[in-house]
């Protein structure tokens, strides 16, 4: 029907275009971002995925360098216990050497100097080795349970207590070398050197027990850092399924939707133009 107040076939096209423009401008935008899902509208329930999967993976990250801190404070303590073992060794050392006859009284003296520096040595080592600041074995994190953040969640954490080995470390050094907690001159080289070897033996055995947990913690906590890496790679990749765009399918239907928009503007030129035809009526 010819009309002059209404051109159906003009507001069909102009319809048209309006659709067309809208995917147009959702292909351009998702071309110029890289993402698929630029707002909820785009489609909200990928958005909730993806944004579930995207704090997953961001407290991975977190949790990784929490694990790598941790194995380097683990690892920082048992370098220093391995200094104490070293020291504890010379000790018995000495005190096997003074042990015997051969050695003369002034012998005795001579290593039982070396053995109270050696002994104060221990303490320093003991009580002054830090990790970021905070004091790592007497009276320190060792010293106490440790619990670690390994995951995302909040179950998802890791527990070491060393605690009762490290006091049996404090008790035991203490016993062998009377110049650990204070100085003075001792008598174990002196007086009692035979004695002294199993005190020594004693010591260096509580040492080894609280390294072996550290390596054991140490070893855990580089399966927990693979595993969590593991996850965090396919989880990102998950996200990206979802949020990312498709440059070919997305480069398709934009060009797709520029001829459509030109086609549209092309016909509603036309019909704009049937109005004449009502006039062409009348003459």
């Amino acid at each position: 029907m010819l009309s002059l107040h209404t051109n159906n076939a003009a507001l069909s096209a102009q319809s048209s275009l309006t659709k067309t423009q809208a995917s147009l401008s959702t292909s351009m935008t998702r071309l110029s971002t890289g993402y698929r899902i630029n707002s909820a509208q785009d489609d909200a329930a990928g958005l909730q995925i993806a944004s579930r999967l995207k704090a997953q993976s961001s407290g991975m990250a977190v949790a990784m360098r929490n694990t790598q801190n941790a194995t380097s404070m683990l690892q920082t303590a048992d370098g220093a216990l391995d200094e104490v073992s070293n020291m504890l060794i010379r000790m018995k050392d000495l005190a096997t050497q003074a042990a015997d006859s051969s050695s003369t009284a002034d012998d005795k003296t001579a290593m039982q100097s070396e053995y109270d520096a050696l002994g104060k040595e221990l303490g320093n080592v003991l009580k002054n080795t830090s990790f970021g600041g905070k004091t790592l074995m007497v009276g320190g994190t060792i010293a106490s349970a440790m619990t670690f953040q390994i995951g995302a969640s909040s179950s998802e954490t890791m527990s070491v207590d060393l605690s009762t080995d490290m006091s049996s470390v404090v008790t035991n050094v203490s016993s062998a070398a009377a110049n650990y907690s204070a100085a003075t001159t001792g008598t174990e080289l002196t007086s009692s050197a035979n004695a002294t070897i199993g005190s020594l033996d004693t010591a260096l055995a509580s040492v080894n027990k609280v390294r072996s947990g550290l390596g054991a913690a140490a070893n855990r906590l580089d399966h927990v850092y693979n595993n969590l890496s593991n996850i965090s790679t396919n989880t990102k990749a998950a996200t990206g399924l979802i949020m990312d765009v498709d440059f070919a399918t997305e480069s398709s239907n934009m060009t797709s939707s520029q001829m459509l928009m030109q086609a549209g503007t092309a016909m509603l030129k036309q019909t704009n133009s049937m109005s004449s035809m009502v006039m062409s009526l009348l003459q």
